[in-house]
């Protein structure tokens, strides 16, 4: 059921369910994923709108045109195809029902989608481009983005609201909710949080708990200099609802000896970055080609001495190293590869000849 509800969760416009012991079709709010918590087999579209209305009628599967006993469902989109009102699939679908049926893997070949065709009349269903699914304990999935098997606790700038959820968790996560670690821990913030493996000391540090896939998992590792910087275990969390569970979390054996031991980590207030605008300057043809009549040029008197620190892309601040291969501007409260930050010294340094 988990992944049932992590495809509701992400795919919120419409399920979609050929049964495969009738071959009848029927239509559901995405949220009522639980009638596929049976036994009886069966083909299920969860919708993510991307083009067409959200509405019943653009929930998959189609029919293919008049041949009412093709019926066709796809995970993807294809530009050019499909209107504010009609979906991709659909028009798709009309297509197909005017083609003859043995041209149709061809022509569905040329895209880089997942299909599905269904025959009510000959009982039976076919998967094109089969090498862009995944099989996993005997079902085929159209994406591996649903398996959020992974549930991580975070307590530093990957909780919601701070830098790095942008980048890491907004959209590849769902969030749990939120929670504190079972056993208290000191939780130092130096520059960067850490928390400690040592129990018993500190507090019972609040945390933000998501369930993620594989792929995120691996990019949080690297992100944490996981097993090398900070270490991933597993550890008890007590979410807000009294229930206990069992969640990833990342661990710096740093000092902790007459360091001050947090409960939460909190964000760095953003400083905006300021500029001084000269007086418009008279735009040459090229600068006309490229940015058009308005354009401006300022003064970057005001902005920090770079030439042998690295700094933020962002705000121009200072950037603190972790000991790994990352980098935190704390003014923003957001991290970076040292690749990113070498490009603004690049642009600060770069000598423009006529």
């Amino acid at each position: 059921m988990q992944t049932l509800e992590n495809a509701s969760y992400i795919n919120q416009h419409g399920l979609g369910v050929v049964w495969l012991d009738t071959f009848k079709t029927d239509y559901f709010k995405s949220s009522e994923y639980s009638v596929l918590d049976t036994t009886r087999p069966f083909i299920a579209h969860f919708r993510y709108a991307t083009i067409g209305k959200i509405n019943k009628a653009n929930t998959h599967p189609f029919p293919c045109g008049e041949k009412k006993q093709e019926m066709f469902m796809m995970n993807g989109t294809v530009k050019k195809y499909g209107n504010k009102d009609m979906t991709d699939t659909q028009h798709m679908a009309n297509i197909l029902g005017d083609m003859p049926r043995h041209d149709w893997k061809v022509f569905l070949a040329q895209f880089g989608c997942r299909f599905v065709s269904v025959n009510t009349a000959t009982k039976s269903f076919q998967i094109y481009n089969r090498e862009l699914f995944t099989y996993k304990d005997g079902v085929w999935y159209s994406k591996t983005n649903i398996f959020r098997d992974n549930v991580i606790a975070v307590y530093g700038t990957l909780k919601k609201g701070h830098g790095n959820y942008i980048g890491y968790l907004q959209g590849k996560s769902i969030f749990v909710g939120g929670g504190e670690t079972v056993n208290k821990h000191p939780l130092i913030v130096n520059g960067l949080p850490y928390l400690s493996p040592v129990k018993g000391v500190g507090h019972h540090v609040e945390v933000d708990v998501f369930r993620v896939d594989d792929d995120t998992f691996a990019e949080v590792d690297r992100l944490e200099g996981h097993p090398r910087w900070y270490r991933r275990e597993l550890t008890d969390i007590r979410m807000e609802d009294g229930k206990i569970i069992s969640a990833w979390a990342y661990f710096n054996d740093v000092d902790i000896e007459n360091l001050t031991h947090h409960k939460s980590y909190e964000p760095v207030p953003v400083r905006a970055p300021s500029f001084k605008f000269a007086k418009p300057f008279q735009p040459t043809i090229e600068t006309e080609d490229d940015f058009g009549e308005d354009c401006w040029e300022f003064e970057d008197n005001d902005l920090p001495d770079c030439e042998d620190d690295l700094i933020c892309p962002t705000c121009y601040a200072d950037v603190e190293f972790d000991g790994f291969n990352n980098y935190l501007c704390s003014e923003c409260d957001i991290w970076y590869a040292e690749s990113d930050l070498n490009e603004v010294l690049d642009t600060t340094h770069r000598e423009y000849n006529d």
